[in-house]
């Protein structure tokens, strides 16, 4: 019998036969010389009924003997994380140019409003598969700012237009995602803009968090810090992002970049980790020794 396959009903009832035929145990002998077994008419048997498995055989129904298998999957079982607003696609440089001037507009009223704006930006390109061929320019840019609209720019058709240049080098409007130096490096490579104001979510958990070897990924961050999966299914994300965008393609895009931007909420939400903590004492400390 495999013992990483469940317990049959079949196997149950042949593990208590086996028990039912074996010798009486030690325990059995026990009760029938006891006292109370002596002096009056000997207990009748309970009448048979299947037995309950010990914990020993129960473990071997599960890999993980420290959970059941209902906790086990109530584990690893998360609600999977989508954008619920409107995603808005804009693929030629009128309608990019276009979607970043009515984008910078209400960017300006919510700046005046709240003092900070933080932007989640994400970029895709086609992979290439070929080792040593130079990767493909950035296709596609979504940026999302808040809970109700996503911004998904076909900008391998579009390129840059003004209105977005201006959005990406404001150093006013803070830009936020996993490993976003990368994304802005290849942006200068492939279009000579410099997206300024960057924060990379990696270096944040990090101070939030603690674990500086830890290497934070948006679906390992979203997993810990809401209990959501981050689905990133290889047909999509390895898949051709020059071509006019499908509807898996586009959800896709726009949870990402919302997610950058909703998880930044969560990390700057947090106190600094202990480990942050006691660094930033010592380096007062230290400071304080010099002067």
């Amino acid at each position: 019998m495999e013992w990483d396959q469940p317990l049959t009903d079949e196997d149950i009832q042949a593990i208590d036969a086996a028990i039912q035929s074996a010798p009486s145990s030690s325990h059995s002998k026990k009760r029938r010389s006891s006292p109370d077994a002596r002096n009056g008419p000997e207990e009748s048997d309970p009448p048979k009924t299947l037995r309950q498995l010990p914990s020993s055989l129960l473990a071997l129904q599960h890999p993980n003997p420290l959970l059941s298998p209902c906790q086990a999957n109530t584990r690893m079982r998360y609600p999977v994380m989508k954008f619920g607003g409107r995603i808005l696609y804009s693929r030629t440089s009128i309608e990019v140019e276009k979607a970043a001037k009515e984008l910078l507009k209400n960017l300006e009223l919510e700046k005046r409003e709240s003092g900070q704006v933080v932007l989640g930006l994400d970029i895709e390109w086609r992979p290439t598969f070929k080792k040593g061929v130079a990767s493909r320019k950035a296709a596609v840019m979504q940026i999302c700012g808040d809970t109700s609209h996503c911004h998904v720019m076909h900008i391998f058709h579009s390129g840059i237009p003004q209105s977005l240049q201006f959005l990406l080098e404001d150093p006013t409007l803070l830009k936020v995602g996993i490993g976003i130096g990368s994304d802005a490096a290849k942006i200068f490579k492939d279009y000579c803009i410099s997206i300024k104001a960057v924060e990379d979510l990696c270096c944040l958990a990090k101070q939030k968090l603690g674990g500086h070897s830890q290497k934070w990924g948006l679906a390992s961050l979203t997993k810990m810090l809401i209990s959501k999966e981050l689905r990133k299914p290889n047909k999509i994300r390895l898949g051709n992002w020059e071509k006019i965008l499908t509807n898996e393609q586009l959800e896709y895009a726009a949870t990402d970049a919302f997610a950058s931007w909703y998880l930044y909420q969560v990390l700057k939400g947090l106190p600094n980790s202990e480990e942050e903590v006691a660094a930033d004492k010592g380096i007062e400390e230290l400071e304080g020794v010099k002067s």
